[in-house]
């Protein structure tokens, strides 16, 4: 069996990050507040960026930086320093795009291993082995690929040359993430981190010489959504991609929420962990695909793994949402008595889902709350608010609180 594979998780914030490494990351891919591809997060300052390396190496994971932006003149000026405060942070490696970037980490910051994002498009052998010799150790390879092709690049580039691939999250309409439509539309680049996401937009026809004459090109009433593609989802082949030949499963979502860090870190890493003690062949529990469904999503695909088309969500743009992420546990008390940090109202009474960062998920019944001034209270509706829970099974700190939406 190939090398077990690492787990990539996002992180938008602290909260994520922290998220990421409860439930098992390997690693954790992140933005500074500069040269990072997503400026909807809150990203991490110089001081944040310090803290998550020393939070990551301490448990023995890894930091990769992401400085995937393609820069303009005017930028490039500020790129050395912003690289060498990264090396003196401790950033494991840069995912980079751009080759002056990754000549200019080279000679500001040669103690970070080099990765080539996505936005290169790598789709072979030829152009990952020049981005090797060039110094890249790890190319994250185009979306677009097929399970063979990857393989097939596997077996003509070095061993030690890494392959990273997207496995789950949101998939972006243009070849490889290099998209015009948001610049087109509104004026934001998303080659430099604003990208407004008009592929997610409602769509309507006019045919110019029918003044006033409007044409729904739709299949219901909610209108059309061209652009919008179905998200990845790739938890049910975890044997196939560790035999194409992947170091590493890279989960999207860097501007998603800590929740979804949770849970789907948690999927990904039990479900490899699974695949490795059990082997060939391989069944995976149903209760880690039933965790995928357990985070806010769109219709879910294989992207192009498989050949083919990973399919549009064409009529309905909107979210699959079967569950609210209603807490997190600060710490227990003692035994069934647990601080709880509220995220979503729900009630006392409810039956509440469990994922505990070591274990399986589990329900409990809150059978009381008790506010920060020590009343008790009926319901949690004031986001943030710490509350005293008692359930009738233990909370673990580091849990993540569900609840399950009425159909």
């Amino acid at each position: 069996m190939n090398s077990k594979p690492e787990i990539l998780s996002p992180a938008g914030d602290p909260d994520s990050l922290q998220a990421a490494l409860d439930f098992g990351a390997d690693a954790v891919f992140l933005a500074g507040k500069r040269f990072g591809m997503r400026t909807s997060p809150r990203n991490f300052d110089d001081a944040q960026l310090r803290a998550a390396c020393e939070a990551a190496h301490a448990l023995g994971r890894h930091i990769h930086l992401t400085v995937n932006t393609l820069p303009r003149c005017d930028e490039l000026g500020d790129l050395p320093d912003f690289l060498t405060m990264a090396q003196d942070c401790g950033v494991d490696a840069f995912i980079i795009a751009d080759l002056g970037v990754f000549e200019t980490a080279k000679r500001c910051a040669p103690k970070v291993a080099r990765h080539i994002s996505t936005q290169a498009g790598v789709t072979n052998h030829a152009a990952a082995n020049v981005l090797y010799n060039m110094g890249a150790s790890r190319v994250v390879l185009a979306r677009e690929l097929s399970l063979e092709e990857i393989a097939q690049i596997r077996a003509k580039v070095p061993g030690e040359l890494e392959l990273e691939c997207f496995v789950h999250g949101a998939m972006c309409v243009s070849f490889s993430g290099r998209c015009l439509i948001s610049s087109y539309l509104t004026g934001r680049d998303a080659n430099r981190g604003d990208c407004a996401q008009p592929c997610r937009w409602k769509y309507h026809l006019f045919e110019e010489k029918r003044e006033g004459q409007y044409f729904p090109v739709e299949e219901t009433g909610d209108g059309t959504y061209l652009y919008n593609s179905r998200d990845l989802c790739m938890i049910e082949h975890i044997p196939e991609l560790v035999k194409a030949g992947v170091s590493s499963f890279k989960i999207e979502g860097r501007a998603k929420s800590a929740y979804y860090t949770a849970v789907i870190t948690n999927a990904y890493r039990k479900a490899v962990d699974a695949y490795f003690e059990q082997g060939d062949p391989f069944a995976l529990p149903d209760w880690i695909r039933e965790e995928t469904e357990k985070i806010s999503h769109r219709a879910y695909s294989t992207g192009f793994y498989f050949g083919g088309e990973p399919g549009q969500e064409t009529v309905n743009g909107g979210y699959i949402r079967r569950y609210d992420n209603v807490a997190f546990c600060e710490r227990n008390i003692d035994g069934h008595t647990a601080v709880i940090s509220q995220r979503n109202k729900f009630l006392a009474g409810d039956t509440l889902d469990v994922l505990p960062p070591d274990g399986y998920p589990f329900l409990i019944q809150c059978q009381s709350l008790v506010n920060e001034a020590g009343e008790s209270v009926d319901s949690a509706p004031h986001p943030m608010e710490l509350l005293t829970l008692t359930s009738d099974k233990p909370v673990p700190a580091g849990s993540v609180l569900r609840r399950r939406r009425s159909e």
